[in-house]
């Protein structure tokens, strides 16, 4: 946190005033101009300047206060330049007119002994415009700093959209601070991290700055502060403590801190603490209870009134790409679908989903199937329906497909009928799954091989192989329409 005895402007380097060529400054004594920034521009005469200094000031003299008397063998300057070290000043600027023509000698050693940096202010320049220019400075440092943060949130934005949004999010802040940026699970253990980093000392620094702003679990505890800073090894550290109440902490270390890095890693932090807490559909304990009423052989009907108002949705979703989603993105999907009820299983997630909720619209990422509403007695049936649209929305290479529930001709066949129909022609094949199965998409996908194959997820030899194989054990023709549609009439009920 930032001297409360600091005015809360952009720091201006010192070297970037002394560059200014229309102001001919000069740096007489004093330590590197590298180290020093001002905040402030402030011009007074007074011999103690002590009262009016709010520290990080550039203070302005033309030398008026100096005494005939003052000279190398008193105290004069030694106690000027100590009083504007002891306020806090960031620099003395020396006017050499209308007063005096050079910079006093005692005062150039007083400054070199307390290092405060001495600046010689040449006649052509007025104090008016040094201050002017260090306005100039401190609006670039703003609006550089404002662009920073506003690119900075952009990014993160858009990290956090992604199918892996914590490593995303990570990886984007990283990215931004120059550094690494790491998330620290409720028992301090690293659960992610991205960027370059850090050596053992200073990983273990943060590990440990991450206790102190991780809320305590004992009642009456002190509470923790949402983040706190320190120094190791040449490295800036910073520990956050999430929103969410689950004891995650965002830790950053960082060679440099610059205007703007507190704010984007607050950025961060917030979409950290949405991607990580507890989703508002449904409490914990009403899952915890459903599932132990399931596990008790309750019916599922009973189980639903706990978990909110139905009909259901069930939805399969995978991620873009090669990547098997993390349990952590799994429940950023569920809640973009309005769910905590989330099964991130293999490289497909689960989610149910209360009909109301259904997605209107596909979401960056992820490919998405879509079952028919169902009663909770129907859930089973509603999870192979995702599993289908997933399959022939993956095939067709579409972001998102739904079941289709209209009412058909096989509506009027009797469901007890034609489900002994079913077994009756399917006989030979239903014995082996992968063959019912394979029939089934590649007939849904109107004989498309390459388009079963990425439905299935194998090679599209395969594909032949196994359609081969089923028409050989149903001894049919399987190019005849007829026989297609039996079959697809008959795959419907089985």
């Amino acid at each position: 946190m930032p001297d409360p005895a600091v005015p809360p402007t952009p720091p201006v380097p010192l070297t970037a005033l002394l560059a200014r060529e229309d102001l001919g400054l000069r740096q007489l004594a004093g330590p590197p101009a590298e180290d020093v920034v001002v905040h402030w521009v402030h011009t007074s005469e007074m011999a103690d300047p002590y009262p009016y200094l709010l520290g990080g000031e550039l203070l302005l003299s033309a030398g008026v206060h100096i005494p005939d008397a003052a000279g190398p063998g008193t105290s004069y300057f030694d106690d000027y330049v100590s009083r504007i070290v002891a306020a806090g000043g960031a620099a003395l600027g020396f006017g050499v007119a209308p007063v005096h023509d050079t910079v006093p000698e005692g005062l150039v050693a007083a400054c070199a002994s307390h290092g405060l940096p001495l600046l010689e202010v040449p006649p052509r320049t007025t104090f008016s415009g040094v201050a002017r220019a260090v306005w100039q400075l401190m609006a670039r440092a703003r609006l550089a700093e404002l662009r920073h943060v506003t690119e900075a949130q952009q990014g993160l934005a858009a990290a956090a959209s992604r199918p892996d949004p914590v490593p995303s999010v990570l990886r984007q802040l990283a990215q931004r601070l120059g550094g690494w940026a790491v998330l620290y699970g409720p028992e301090g253990a690293e659960i992610a991290g991205a960027g370059r980093e850090p050596g053992d000392e200073a990983r273990g620094a943060l590990t440990r700055l991450g206790e102190v702003v991780r809320p305590a679990d004992g009642p009456g505890e002190r509470p923790a502060p949402a983040s706190a800073t320190d120094s190791v090894a040449g490295l800036q550290l910073a520990a956050y403590s999430l929103g969410a109440g689950h004891g995650f902490v965002l830790g950053v270390a960082a060679p440099h801190r610059t205007p703007g890095d507190h704010t984007v890693a607050s950025v961060a932090a917030v979409l950290l603490s949405l991607l990580t807490g507890e989703q508002q559909s449904g409490t914990g304990a009403a899952r915890s209870s459903a599932l132990v009423r399931m596990l008790l052989g309750a019916p599922r009907e009973e189980v639903a009134a706990l978990l909110g108002d139905g009909p259901w949705l069930v939805v399969h979703a995978r991620p873009d790409g090669d990547g098997t989603p993390d349990p952590v993105a799994a429940s950023a999907l569920g809640a973009a679908l309005g769910s905590a009820l989330v099964d991130p299983a293999g490289d497909v997630v689960r989610i149910l989903v209360p009909a109301d909720r259904a997605p209107d619209r596909p979401l960056p990422g992820w490919t998405l199937g879509v079952s028919a509403a169902v009663a909770p007695r129907d859930w089973p049936t509603a999870d192979t329906q995702a599993a289908r649209a997933l399959a022939r929305a993956r095939a067709t290479r579409s972001p998102l497909h739904r079941h289709s529930a209209r009412p058909a001709l096989a509506d009027l066949v009797p469901t007890g009928e034609a489900a002994v129909h079913a077994r009756a022609v399917l006989a030979p094949v239903t014995a082996h799954p992968a063959l019912t199965e394979t029939l089934r998409t590649w007939l849904s996908l109107h004989g498309s091989w390459d388009r079963t194959a990425v439905a299935l997820s194998v090679h599209r030899n395969t594909v032949r192989q196994r359609v081969a194989r089923c028409a050989a054990l149903l001894e049919t023709d399987l190019d005849d329409p007829d026989v297609r549609m039996e079959l697809w009439f008959a795959l419907r009920h089985v």
